[in-house]
């Protein structure tokens, strides 16, 4: 017997699942219907492995196949409400109207906080930050699911991929260009999302909600000059992906214990990411011992067999990444094709249980499994966590503690409250909310925009756009010059947004347009007094004739800072908060645009005029340096005397490599072969910092390594450690690091190993060394 119900069809005999109403969050194994007692698998009390065992022996091929999929149906006989694997957090729980992903922000909760975009973020150099961001983040997304208005809480956050090319579309999605500011924000934000610590260790099996390291490897180049993503061979060394590359994954992994894993579009030496069995079940689940589910990108399976031609059919292409360890298919593919792979003997059913044994064993820890989940550990976050005051504080606070001040010639910012009388705000970007937040962005609680910001501190302020849009295609300066004339001080906000950088369009210039360029210039010449120039943008962007403009006092660079940019700017520029961010990617000129995005090689070749790519091997002039920003306070730092700054490993060397080969080598070992005992070795390392300015500041320490010796392959530095540190005016504290030798003090040779050479390692804060000695 069959009622119909408006967009349901239940069957009355086997149903255990009751569709609940709106405000109830979807869940299986509901106790008020007795038919759940009697299956194991609604069980909490039984460990997950035999519950998902239990529960994947009860489902026919087809259901099988059917959750293989990202909008994976329901399972009416069993009680299985629909799940969706796709949701989107990177800064904030997004919401897309016109995609079918796992989080909705049409019922009584309409929006969530909107942080900085994570290029931003990343210029705190603050892993508490970062932290505290995917905890707020976490827990607004389980309030959303708590108040029904989510079929999923898996989010494809955070992005982890290197920002190897200045050009690239989604680098503003990312940490940065370092591989260990990048490991460790996954580390913090992973933590703060799934609901453990910020040490770790009280995750244990149940997840707030679930994170996913994307995009598993060697993924950034979208859309540059006809190649794509989807074809595109990134041919990338083994020394590469050893130390550039593949870290952030494992540090995702391994000490973040993130519960999820993205396979991206493009191969790697010729291997499709999602088809490739070393990386995802050697690398990932048997070295870094990931638990949890692995996703492709969305549709990036049928791209192996449509795109790449890398599977002769479309069921080869099934069977290749349900072997490779892939487990469920953003897109149709598997749903179309997984049967017709097994009647054709080219996939056994037992890939299928694999895969959804981690599928299900992710739900299981979201506690879709356990009743009622307003019952359960995280049963308790209401609506009202959702914009909540204390996390609207945090988006503020992560602007602030993010921007950069790249220029202050003169000393001549702060602008006075008391004494600026007039003020003009100009610029395509000074007045749009949407800019501030950049991409995967939901509906913010509010917003403040720099012209809004600024009005809170000046009564007499005129604002002009400049011209139409970023690219000022149509502009109108004699109206700019006019308003900036009438002003005592004038403040203009350009840069980019998502019609210039975004998924699927990387850049082909570093400059901005011509047009608003000249907007710039013209408009900072006719200003009273030097002019503030804030930039909006995720990429670097070459701004050299501002940066040697007399006539711009000063530049901000504010990547798209969030619902809160424009009063964190506000407070800046009025000097309610002393700037501390530091650059996390290098500033090229807009010469490097002749070096080719699909060349992945991060070490240089002089041979061939080839730069290199990055702080730690790029050769070539720099806009602005990574790690670059200044502060209304001057600081000054001293590495303080070390009791020891010899490290003995005492090695017996068993390699002919680790002899002296060339007048360039130096003796080594591969770390893999030091022991755990010697590599248990700490060293401490004390620096002396002092703010000699008038105002309180926070503001990144940024530990580098340089080996004394260049070339052969060697980092020109290497960032090792840092830690944001809050210093009163005239204070001075002293900040602690401990240092591993085989961690810290170890690079990749060209076979993939790390090893570690004899001799002199130099550490540096700013212009201050500290020589350190290895003896093998």
């Amino acid at each position: 017997m069959m009622l119909k119900y408006p967009f349901v069809l239940i069957h009355i005999s086997t149903v255990v699942f009751i569709l609940a109403e709106s405000s109830r969050p979807p869940f299986a194994c509901d106790s008020s219907h007795p038919l759940t007692k009697s299956y194991p698998f609604c069980k909490p009390t039984l460990p997950i492995n035999q519950r998902v065992q239990d529960l994947i022996s009860r489902l026919t091929l087809d259901e099988k196949i059917s959750q293989l999929v990202n909008s994976a149906p329901p399972i009416p006989r069993l009680g299985i409400p629909e799940y969706e694997w796709w949701s989107e957090a990177l800064h904030g729980v997004a919401y897309f109207p016109t995609l079918h992903t796992g989080m909705s922000l049409n019922g009584t909760i309409q929006s969530a906080t909107s942080f900085p975009q994570v290029i931003l973020t990343a210029a705190s150099f603050d892993v508490h930050l970062w932290y505290r961001i995917g905890q707020a983040i976490g827990r607004e997304a389980r309030a959303i699911y708590n108040a029904g208005q989510a079929t999923g809480m898996t989010f494809w956050a955070p992005n982890i991929n290197i920002f190897r090319d200045p050009r690239w579309g989604r680098g503003q999605e990312t940490p940065g260009e370092d591989p260990v500011v990048t490991g460790k924000y996954a580390v913090s934000f992973v933590r703060g999302i799934q609901g453990d610590t910020f040490e770790a260790g009280k995750l244990g099996h149940h997840l707030q909600a679930s994170a996913c390291c994307k995009h598993f490897t060697a993924y950034d180049l979208d859309n540059w000059k006809g190649v794509n993503r989807f074809v595109f061979n990134a041919k990338v060394s083994l020394q590469d992906l050893a130390d550039t590359y593949m870290p952030p994954f494992r540090s995702c992994i391994e000490e973040g214990k993130a519960s999820g894993i993205m396979c991206a579009y493009n191969r790697v030496n010729g291997v499709p990411n999602c088809a490739d069995y070393n990386l995802l079940s050697k690398t990932a689940r048997a070295q870094w011992g990931f638990n949890g589910y692995i996703t492709s990108d969305c549709d990036a399976v049928s791209i192996i067999h449509e795109e790449q031609g890398y599977a002769k059919l479309p069921e080869d292409a099934v069977a290749d990444v349900l072997k490779a360890g892939m487990d469920v298919n953003c897109g149709n593919y598997l749903k179309n094709y997984t049967k017709s792979a097994v009647v054709k003997r080219k996939l056994p059913i037992s890939e299928i249980d694999r895969a959804l044994h981690n599928l299900f064993s992710v739900r299981m820890r979201l506690g879709l499994f356990d009743g009622n989940p307003l019952q359960q550990p995280f049963g308790k976050i209401g609506p009202d966590q959702v914009c909540s005051q204390e996390h609207q504080n945090l988006a503020l606070e992560a602007a602030r503690n993010s921007i950069v001040l790249l220029k202050n010639n003169y000393r001549l910012r702060p602008f006075s409250k008391a004494k600026t009388a007039s003020l003009a705000v100009i610029g395509p970007n000074a007045n749009s909310a949407k800019t501030l937040l950049g991409n995967y962005a939901g509906p913010p609680c509010k917003t403040v925009t720099p012209l809004q910001g600024l009005q809170r501190y000046v009564k007499d302020i005129t604002y002009h756009p400049g011209c139409n849009a970023v690219n000022c295609s149509y502009v109108l300066t004699d109206q700019a010059v006019k308003v900036a004339k009438g002003a005592e001080y004038v403040v203009l906000v350009m840069g980019l947004d998502q019609t210039q950088e975004r998924e699927e369009l990387d850049r082909v210039d570093l400059v901005l347009s011509p047009k608003q360029q000249n907007l710039i210039s013209i408009v900072a010449r006719a200003a009273k007094n030097p002019v503030v120039l804030v930039l909006l943008s995720g990429g670097p962007v070459d701004i050299s004739f501002a940066k040697y403009d007399k006539h711009i006092g000063s530049i901000l660079w504010a990547g798209y800072p969030g619902e809160a940019g424009g009063l964190a700017l506000a407070e800046i520029i009025f000097g309610d908060h002393n700037p501390g961010g530091r650059l996390p990617v290098t500033w090229y000129p807009q010469s490097f645009v002749k070096v080719p995005m699909t060349d992945m090689r991060m070490r240089p070749e002089p041979s061939s005029g080839y730069p290199g790519r990055t702080y730690r091997f790029y050769q070539g002039q720099k806009v602005f340096e990574f790690g670059y920003g200044l502060s209304y306070s001057n600081y000054s730092y001293e590495f303080l005397p070390v009791a020891q700054n010899t490290v003995y490993l005492n090695h017996p060397v068993k390699s002919p490599k680790a002899e002296l080969e060339n007048s360039n080598a130096l003796k080594h070992v591969p770390v893999s072969e030091i022991g755990t005992e010697l590599c248990s070795k700490r060293i401490p390392v004390t620096v002396r910092a002092q703010n000699h300015g008038d105002m309180a500041g926070r503001h990144p320490l940024l530990l580098f390594v340089r080996s004394a010796k260049a070339g052969n392959g060697r980092p020109e530095k290497q960032l090792v450690a840092f830690q944001s540190v809050i210093l009163n005016a005239g204070e001075r504290a002293d900040v602690e690091f401990e240092l591993s030798p085989c961690e810290h003090l170890s690079t990749a040779n060209e076979d993939g190993l790390m090893v570690i050479e004899e001799g002199s390692h130099f550490l540096s804060i700013e212009d201050k060394e500290s020589e350190i000695t290895v003896i093998l």
